[in-house]
């Protein structure tokens, strides 16, 4: 008999490597979308993952199968205190196509817990007002170069009593021409923004996140490779040959390492419900390792990476759908997750 060609799936896939820990556990957003928006707005918003529960949704939609019919779905809860705008950076294009900031903003008043991330000076306001005019002079004479602004802002999770200290993140604006996006940064800067004023219910959004870290792994539990039976040879929960005696060069194969904790992006989350008041989603005796959502939550159909309290960025899609899907959310489970 000749020899018996075996086919096995490849387990794993190469766009996500090299599999280690992230950096630093803040999200980092690496492209934005194109967006064409009537009015200049930010295109993400930074919020905080409460936990997951059942919503019951009506599908609108007419040419749905279920059209009409109440559905049991998925849900995800996102504590969304309102953020800070603590000032924002111009920039341009260098000789090789690279973005490059070219001056920067900063408000005169800042938020709470700040000195936790900067070190803020004596003299801090002296220096901004001094600086407003003469970098509000740079942006005016370099307006034909710049081709976008981004808002510099901090999150406030100790409204929400999740911790004191704040975090920094990049949000890029989107809409109108790049005067109306000046004139628009100036508006917000030193202000909060609340998650309405720039997500819409109905809306598709991308999610951000870092995964849950499951740490050091084998290749069974990392890739899925069959366990083999009871009598084979130097362990069960192990792969074979890492690579063949001829050609002598080594192959992918699934090893062991790191597993989670891995910065993940989940495309077209739709937006059931934007709300003010977190009791009315909150179940009874708090979500698990979280607690209770006292204000400002927003509702995503399906899952998200991350555990509770980890920091979630909602951009907007950088690939929306063609077709917008159309549910109506009837209830949230507020029954007790405690078991």
């Amino acid at each position: 008999m000749g020899h018996r060609k075996s086919h096995a799936p490849r387990r794993g896939s190469m766009a996500y490597y090299p599999r280690v820990r992230v950096k630093r556990v803040i999200p980092r957003v690496r492209s934005w979308p194109e967006v064409k928006l009537s009015v200049p707005r930010l295109l993400a918003y930074p919020c905080y993952k409460a936990g997951v529960t059942h919503a019951i949704v009506t599908d609108i939609k007419h040419t749905s199968p279920l059209a009409g019919r109440e559905v049991v779905i998925t849900s995800s809860i996102l504590d969304a205190p309102p953020i800070f705008i603590c000032g924002f950076r111009a920039y341009v294009k260098d000789h090789l196509g690279y973005l490059k900031a070219l001056t920067e903003m900063w408000s005169e008043k800042i938020p709470k817990h700040i000195d936790r991330i900067l070190t803020i000076s004596d003299n801090y306001k002296e220096n901004v007002i001094g600086s407003i005019e003469r970098r509000k002079k740079t942006i005016i004479e370099n307006l034909n170069k710049i081709v976008e602004f981004r808002a510099i802002v901090s999150t406030q999770p100790y409204l929400i009593g999740l911790k004191k200290k704040p975090e920094f993140v990049e949000i890029k604006v989107g809409g109108g021409t790049i005067d109306v996006q000046y004139n628009y940064c100036l508006q917000i800067i030193g202000n909060e923004i609340y998650p309405k004023q720039i997500i819409n219910e109905g809306q598709y959004v991308d999610v951000i996140s870092i995964t849950k870290g499951k740490g050091y792994q084998g290749v069974v539990k990392r890739f899925g490779v069959k366990i083999l039976p009871h009598k084979s040879r130097k362990g069960k929960r192990d792969i074979g040959a890492i690579s063949p005696a001829a050609p002598s060069m080594l192959f992918y194969i699934p090893r062991s390492g790191q597993m989670g904790f891995h910065q993940r992006t989940e495309f077209n989350k739709l937006v059931l419900k934007i709300g003010d008041n977190g009791y009315e989603v909150t179940p009874k005796g708090g979500f698990l390792h979280y607690g209770v959502i006292r204000d400002h939550y927003i509702i995503l159909k399906g899952s998200i990476p991350g555990p509770a309290k980890r920091l979630i960025i909602l951009r907007y899609p950088i690939r929306p759908p063609r077709t917008l899907s159309q549910l109506k959310l009837v209830a949230i489970d507020t029954d007790s997750k405690q078991g």
